[in-house]
Formats: structure tokens, sequence, C-alpha cells
């Protein structure tokens, strides 16, 4: 399999991204795609000594996609950008995935309208993979589409179902509709009508499920608009990072704490493994044709190649297909 991997998006490009690449190379022996400005590309792998292996330069030289740009500068504006380069190579079919750490937006247009919808899905959304105290869930949509109508969320939810199913394996993930209540009457007029629809969907929908909850791991995956979805995602994250400095904190503030903190040293340990966001890698745009993986902004080395990964496990699991088969018997 061949990934194409954009350069130049994200906060630590292209040195991580380079980095992280190579990681990908190394663990999971897959062909790498790296879609940028060939003289920044070499200057960069020779100022940090680093030897490319099983991995070709796509040169394009247009400005980079930044954070703070329009969402549609990659139809035209930025078009020739690494960003924009890359979606135009998944299309031709140079590679089986794009993986990108940019412009959320951008991605999420370029998916759309350069990439472009599965048959009958009609938004596509971004979802991603989150601890719990339990096992890791789906939350979905995390900022593709801040406003939603209820088919919308309907579908995200058989989405969901079928990332789970297929990819982490889960025999009958239990899909949940995030709202201020668990109780059917509770929510805004959209999240009314949804649970009117999910709870005669073909996928297990077990009802509403309260923010606090999510955590606990009461759901496999976890419906809401991209509004909704990404502040949930990005509380979650900061109050993970919150915690984990305030136990580091308490264990060093004498000898005797740091004496104590032998002892749990290993049980915290496996906690910031099991709540840190990098061993996912980022996030998936699901319902369009092929494989596009966000990852995050502020991505390292490690985090970015575990964004890969996730570009793997889609295509290993054929997971597109999946999603076609069954959006043609749904209709």
């Amino acid at each position: 399999m061949r990934i194409i991997v954009d350069a130049f998006g994200g906060d630590n490009a292209p040195l991580e991204i380079i980095k992280g690449t190579q990681m990908a190379v190394e663990e999971f022996g897959t062909d790498i795609l790296l879609v940028g400005d060939e003289n920044r590309i070499a200057k960069c792998v020779k100022e940090n000594n680093i030897r490319l292996k099983k991995t070709e330069i796509a040169h394009c030289a247009g400005d980079d996609v930044l954070m703070t740009d329009d969402a549609k500068c990659v139809l035209k504006q930025k078009a020739d950008s690494s960003m924009g380069t890359g979606f135009k190579l998944l299309n031709d079919g140079a590679g089986d995935a794009f993986v990108s750490a940019g412009n959320t937006g951008a991605i999420t247009v370029g998916a759309t309208l350069i990439t472009k919808r599965i048959k009958g899905v009609k938004r596509p959304c971004i979802a991603s993979v989150m601890p719990s105290a339990k096992k890791p869930f789906l939350m979905l949509d995390c900022g593709a589409n801040t406003e939603c109508r209820a088919e919308f969320l309907y579908q995200f939810g058989m989405l969901g179902s079928l990332y789970m199913k297929h990819i982490l394996g889960y025999e009958n993930p239990r899909v949940a509709l995030a709202n201020n209540g668990t109780e059917e009457t509770k929510g805004t007029p959209v999240v009314k009508e949804a649970y009117a629809l999910m709870k005669n969907a073909d996928y297990n929908f077990i009802g509403n499920i309260e923010a606090r909850q999510i955590p606990y791991g009461d759901a496999d995956v976890v419906v809401a608009d991209g509004f909704s979805g990404n502040l949930i995602l990005k509380m979650y994250e900061g109050v993970a990072k919150v915690l984990m400095n305030g136990i580091k904190s308490v264990f060093k503030r004498n000898i005797f704490t740091m004496l104590s903190a032998v002892g749990v040293l290993g049980g915290i340990n496996e906690m910031k493994k099991q709540f840190d966001y990098k061993e996912y890698g980022g996030a998936v745009m699901l319902g369009v044709k092929k494989p596009v993986i966000k990852a995050h902004g502020s991505s390292d080395a490690k985090t970015f190649k575990n964004a890969i990964k996730q570009a793997v496990w889609f295509l290993e699991n054929n997971l597109i297909n999946e999603i076609e088969k069954a959006f043609d018997e749904h209709e």
C-alpha cells in the first residue's frame, strides 16, 4: 500500500511529519509519497540526518495551507499547495490513502469536493477514536459539520458502527446520541428527531448519553453534531492533560512523595498511555470514497506515525467497500 502524506500540514511540519513517515515505514512496511516543495524537504532531511526509506517525493511549490486560511482555499487559491496536490494525487490513484495534519476545514472541503462522498452518504464526518475507562470509543462528528439535520446524525451512527465493527473488531457496537439528558424527550428539536430515527436503526442504538458518562465507556460510538463533538473532544483532551500534570506535581512535592511514586509508577504509566491521544494519531473522514486521515495539528513524529496507522487499518480492513455495501443495502 502507498500512503500520500502532506509534508507541510501542521504545527511541526515538515520535520515531525517526515520523521513520522519513517517510523511508519519501519513499523508497517508501507510506501510513502511525500507531497511538498522538494527543496525544502531535501534541506530538512539533510539538516536532520534522516535517511528516507520507501519514500518518493511529489514536488509542488504552491503556498502552504495555513491554519488561518479559509477552508475553500484548497480548491482554488491554494490548489497547488501540498494539501491540494495531495488530494489530487489521491483522486488520480497515485496512492491509496491521504494523511495531513493541516487545516481541518480545508481537509473537510478537499475530502468532500475532491475525493467526494460515497453514494448515499449525505455528509461526511470527522471521527476520532478516544480512550475511556473501559476501552476505546469513537466520537463523531468532531468538527466537519457544525450544524446537522437529524438524518445526518442518523447516518453518523451507521458510519461509526461500521468503523468500530470492521476496524476495532467490536461485534455489536453500542451507539449513543450525545445529549443533556438520557430521556427521549430531552434535547434540541434536531436531537429529538434524530433519536426517533436512530431508535429504529439497523445498528445497536442504546439511546442518549450525557457527557459525564462518556469517559466511563458507556457507549462504543458517540454521535453529535460537529460543534458539540469538537467541544467534547477538546475538553476531553484538556482535562486528561490537567489530571496527568496534577498527578506529576503531587509526586514531585518532596522526597517522600517522590519515593512513594516509585511504587505506583507502573500503574501511572499505564493510565497515561490509556488516556494519551497520541496513541490514536488523529481522526478519520468517514463517508468519502478513499481514506482521508486528519492528524492532530500539533502532531509529533509518534502521533503522525499513528495517524498513518489509521490509514493502514482502513486499507487492511477494506472499510470503504464495507461502507459502500452497507449504504447500497440501506437505500
